[in-house]
């Protein structure tokens, strides 16, 4: 009986493994928090250069007709313009309203951690100049 006492003491006492065992524990939530953060960094990032270009694709329509006269040729301008992310010109429409020139831009962001975060936004921009 005496050594199983002895045991148990010896074994409750021990603190091998402690510090692996926390940090299996706080290891996947900090590093969802990092990659989280450096995610939702890089949708707002995207959607500002969404925003500039579609200013820029209007801009142009009013003041540089030689160069973006037509519909298809704002929105290839507005395609080229967008930084940091390659971006169809089928994801803008440019349409003439009586504000002016409406450019206006739908792009569905694609996350990094596709397994993690399955639903995808779709980031939208629209600017109307005279």
């Amino acid at each position: 009986m005496t050594g199983r006492k002895a045991l148990a003491r010896r074994l409750g006492g021990a603190r091998d493994g402690a510090a692996a065992v926390e940090m299996a524990l706080v290891l996947p939530v900090l590093l969802l928090l990092v990659l989280g953060t450096m995610e939702v960094g890089r949708m707002a990032f995207t959607q500002a250069a969404l925003t500039f270009a579609v200013q820029e694709a209007a801009r142009c329509a009013s003041v540089r007709p030689d160069l973006c006269g037509s519909p298809t040729q704002t929105a290839a301008y507005a395609a080229q313009r967008i930084v940091g992310r390659p971006a169809p010109a089928s994801a803008f429409s440019v349409s003439n309203e009586p504000c002016g020139v409406r450019v206006s831009a739908r792009l569905p962001f694609s996350f990094v951690l596709t397994p993690l975060i399955p639903a995808a936004p779709v980031l939208t921009a629209q600017v109307c100049r005279p």
